[in-house]
Order: structure tokens, then C-alpha cells, then sequence
């Protein structure tokens, strides 16, 4: 665990790609700080990060931006989720607070504890949260006035096997599940998705993960920003929990790549 200077980075692509790649689960990392808040020993917080890393996607967006005809922008978090869920609502709208598991996190993904009762959670919101919503809030318009429009693409990952946490995890469990919104993923980019991810090996829609990421500002404003979020099962491409990634992490690189073409030739 180390200190994070740069919690979150914005890596350029293409001047006129409207596409944002956006990693917000791929790091392990923990400031000191808010390590010492976390009641887990180093043996369970190391096997927690197996389970609650979408390990490897990191890697997997930068394949497909060096891949891809025009490189799309890439958003990656370089802290822990554990920090903070910069993808979750940060108030009563985020249903996974019943299980502990909001904008930040008080329980394990098997529902054990994970930082004290009656954790303040402010002030982590206002260190890290509210500074990585603003900053990619600031690159979706960035994405608009130079392009016109944006799409946001979430690079995710899941496990083969439903954790303890999942509320909706009783349904199917493809190699790739594409998380949409009734809002913000307009049916080309589905239909795009869909044919790019193909030949992995099964694609589903909103099962067992639902939904996509869009900037509060944004979210069911604007049309002219799109998005979908694409959760890779794990097994496909690496050994489960937290180990190597295998053979199959090119081929998804390869399939993002089609989908950020296809997105970024889509207006």
C-alpha cells in the first residue's frame, strides 16, 4: 500500500474521438490513511482485493487504445475501490448501501466488516469522490465541445461465481454482460457491442450487472452523451480470484478496440 499522489488520471486520445474509455476498478492501491481505517488484517484485505478488483482491465483498455483506429480517451482510477466507488451514487439513490457497499464501502464483498460502525465517511467523499466526479465530469464536456458528443465505455470486470454482495446475482453470467441505460445507450452502440464481443464466447445484456456510468451533471440531461458499460467475466481472461491474466486478455483488447472504432465512426 502506497501513497497515490495522482488518484485518478486522464490519459489523451484522438482530438476528434468522442470516445472515453473510463477504468474505475483496475488498482489495488490504498493511501496509508485510509488503510488504517479498515479493520481487515493484511492476509484479508489481500484476499478482499482479489475479490472486489476488476483486475487486468487497465491493461485491457490500453491494448484496445493502441489497437483502435483513432485512440479513444482513457479516465483510469488509480486508487482502490476500497478508497472510494466513484461509479456509485454518493446519497439514498445507490441501492448497494443496504449491503454496505456505497460510495464508500463498510462491508466485504462475503458481508463482513470492513471499516467500523458509524464510519464518517465525509471525508473521504471530499478527498477523493468529489474531485474524481468533477474531473471526469470536466473530461465528458471536454468530449462535446470538441467533438460534439461523447461515449463513455465502463471497463469492468466480474467473477464467475456470485459473491455474497451481488443483489441481482441469481441471473445469467455471460463471458461479456453489457450494462446499459434507457437514457444513454442509444441501440447502435448496443448493436455495436454485441457484434464486437461476439466471438468471445456469449454476450448478455443488464445480467447479472445493470446499468452504465454517466456524470450527475450529464445523467438523463443530455443525449448527446452515450454510454455503456462492458463486464468482462473473469475467467475468460485471467485465473480466478486476483491471479495472472491468461491468453484471453488480447482477445478482448481486440474486441474494445472494434467497439471504440465503431463508437468513435458511430455520428
Amino acid at each position: 500500500m502506497t501513497d497515490a499522489p495522482h488518484p485518478f488520471r486522464l490519459l489523451p486520445g484522438a482530438p476528434d474521438s468522442p470516445v472515453l474509455l473510463h477504468v474505475p476498478h483496475s488498482s489495488r492501491e490504498l493511501p496509508p490513511d485510509v488503510r488504517d481505517d479498515i479493520v481487515l488484517d493484511d492476509r484479508e484485505l489481500a484476499r478482499e482485493l482479489d475479490h472486489i478488483t476488476d483486475a487486468h482491465t487497465e491493461r485491457i483498455a490500453e491494448l484496445a487504445a493502441g489497437a483502435a483506429a483513432a485512440a479513444p480517451w482513457r479516465f483510469v482510477n488509480r486508487l482502490s475501490r476500497l478508497v472510494v466507488d466513484p461509479e456509485r451514487f454518493p446519497d439514498e439513490r445507490e441501492e448497494m448501501t443496504a449491503v454496505g457497499m456505497g460510495a464508500v464501502y463498510t462491508r466485504t464483498t462475503h458481508r463482513a466488516e470492513l471499516r467500523p460502525d458509524g464510519f464518517d465517511a465525509r471525508p473521504l467523499l471530499d478527498r477523493y469522490f468529489h474531485p474524481y466526479a468533477r474531473a471526469m465530469t470536466a473530461a465528458v464536456t471536454d468530449r462535446l465541445a470538441a467533438v460534439g458528443r461523447a461515449v463513455i465505455i465502463d471497463v469492468h470486470s466480474y467473477p464467475s461465481e456470485p459473491l455474497p454482495y451481488e443483489l441481482h446475482g441469481e441471473g445469467p453470467r455471460p463471458p461479456v454482460c453489457l450494462g446499459t441505460d434507457p437514457h444513454h445507450t442509444p441501440p447502435a452502440l448496443l448493436t455495436a457491442a454485441r457484434a464486437a464481443f461476439e466471438g468471445i464466447g456469449g454476450v448478455g445484456t443488464d445480467s447479472p450487472f445493470a446499468g452504465t456510468y454517466v456524470p450527475l451533471e450529464h445523467y438523463g440531461r443530455d443525449t448527446r452523451v452515450s454510454a455503456l458499460m462492458v463486464e468482462i467475466r473473469r475467467d475468460v481472461y485471467m485465473k480466478e480470484p486476483g491471479g495472472p491474466a491468461g491468453p484471453g486478455l488480447d482477445a478482448l483488447a481486440t474486441a474494445l478496440a472494434e467497439l471504440v472504432d465503431a463508437a468513435g465512426n458511430a455520428g
